[in-house]
């Protein structure tokens, strides 16, 4: 894991003049070393994706079926290695790495089997009117453009597949900007692609730092740009290319809800095992895990002790350890500030009821109780291992509490109630909600994105296709219909 990487340029292997050096940041080692693109070569890139999309759009279906049904294969057969590299640059347990690249094969598979139905064609009769006789609609989608995909160091396998195989399977030409933090795990899906038979220039990774990712932004040769991060990142990038078609996945502080009626013991246990679990998985670092618990009033008093219990479960410890459940978070700054924050609630009132410790890298899964407004774990997100648990009086208080949130991206309910479970669907201003377990569940097939704060668009495979296309309608005249 210690060689120079290389870069894919339109579909080959090239190096730059500069590189830089990815570490673990548990141990510190060198995971390995990154060459970066030169501007020249960069501009290289994205003029073969512009002067091939026409091209690529046009590609049998088969074509893109066949590559991406490839790099599902192959994911499966170098599943380990690649793991061993995620929890390597990353800082995940190797038990949850495990879980992303089977969740890449997931979404690769997911796209070629889209691509053999996508745009079979929407056909509309005009004569509905006198002036529509003879006359039938058909819609088709067609790409945008050539897709600018900014991936994160979270997922970094996994989050760059849901970039790389919806734009593969409209036909969309892509170039990944994987984070600088985790590129090699980006760099393994150009190893796979370029084992296909895509036309060259349709895809590039290019390793290019994020100083230098706003002369991509504003390329116009780039009309949509897919993006994943922080939300000031996003709007940042949303806000100065006011005419592109952007898609943003950015962030959330998600609550789970223990309704009154989730009574039981054994309801109490499920749900407190995955609050831990959730709120500590990839070290806190997901979109999606439990920020908030918001629990009813009958249920508090014994739900509080259970996730405390299960948070002390939780394994801290070498991320390539299979018995490990927590890590370290990607560099120790992240650490640093996660510790602030917590520290910050701490002086202003909360409880501290487990955790709350540093080391390097690496904080202890921890559980605040009363916490005060308008601390940072409050209103921000955290992206550590740690979470607040609040008592409500009833749902009507609990839905209100989710919503306080200026981040909307998914909420679980803990009821048995089917009409709560509607109510919620309802009233929740999120762009998930999960019924019986917490916020954090994703199927990479769901329309997966937020309201508010967590931004625009969405993920999963299919809507992710139709935000690269747009709708094309091609009348037909003189027709007896």
């Amino acid at each position: 894991m210690t060689s120079t990487h290389a870069f894919w340029l339109a579909g080959r292997e090239a190096t730059g003049e500069e590189s830089f050096d990815v570490t673990n940041s548990w141990d510190g080692r060198l995971v390995g070393t990154v060459s970066v693109p030169t501007e020249a070569q960069v501009e290289e890139a994205v003029a073969a994706a512009h002067a091939v999309r026409d091209e690529f759009a046009a590609t049998p279906a088969h074509v893109r079926a066949a590559a991406l049904d490839h790099v599902a294969r192959r994911l499966v057969e170098r599943t380990e290695e690649i793991a061993q590299l995620i929890s390597a640059e990353n800082g995940k347990p190797i038990k949850w790495a495990r879980g992303e690249v089977g969740r890449a094969v997931s979404v690769f598979r997911f796209a070629s089997e889209e691509a053999r139905r996508f745009n079979g064609g929407d056909a509309q009769r005009l004569d509905t009117d006198a002036g529509g006789t003879g006359r039938l609609g058909l819609t088709r989608r067609f790409p945008r453009g050539t897709v600018l995909g900014i991936a994160p160091f979270n997922f970094p396998l996994n989050l760059s597949a849901h970039k790389v195989a919806p734009a593969i399977a409209v036909g969309a030409p892509i170039i990944l900007k994987p984070a600088p933090a985790t590129p090699i795990s980006s760099l393994i899906l150009g190893e796979l692609l370029a084992e296909t038979d895509l036309p060259a220039g349709s895809w590039s990774v290019l390793t290019v730092p994020n100083d230098r990712m706003p002369a991509l932004v504003q390329d116009e040769r780039l009309p949509v740009i897919s993006f994943t991060g922080s939300a000031p990142v996003g709007y940042a990038i949303m806000d100065s290319v006011p005419r592109k078609h952007c898609t943003l996945e950015l962030g959330g502080n998600g609550a789970a809800v223990v309704l009154g009626d989730y009574a039981s013991e054994a309801d109490l246990d499920w749900a407190a095992t995955r609050i831990a679990t959730f709120s500590n998985y990839q070290g806190g670092q997901s979109c999606i895990s439990v920020q908030r618990v918001i629990a009813d009033t009958a249920v508090y008093d014994r739900l509080l002790p259970k996730i405390v219990a299960a948070v002390e479960a939780q394994v801290t410890g070498d991320p390539s350890d299979a018995a490990t459940d927590v890590g370290p978070l990607v560099n120790e700054d992240a650490a640093v500030r996660v510790e602030s924050w917590v520290d910050e609630a701490v002086q202003a009132g909360a409880q501290l009821l487990t955790g709350g410790k540093r080391d390097g890298a690496t904080y202890a899964p921890t559980v605040l109780a009363e916490l005060p407004d308008g601390v940072s774990l409050s209103c921000e997100e955290v992206f550590g291992p740690v979470l607040s648990v609040e008592k409500v009086d009833g749902e009507t208080a609990a839905f209100a509490s989710v919503n306080s949130s200026k981040y909307g991206l998914q909420a679980g309910v803990f009821t048995h109630d089917l009409q709560t479970a509607f109510r919620a669907h309802r009233a929740l201003e999120v762009g998930g909600v999960i019924i019986g377990d917490v916020p954090s569940y994703r199927a990479d097939q769901m329309p997966y994105g937020g309201t508010k704060e967590s931004g625009v668009g969405r993920e999963g495979v299919r809507y992710a296709m139709d935000d690269y296309t747009y709708e094309r309608v091609l009348v037909l005249t003189g027709l007896a219909l």
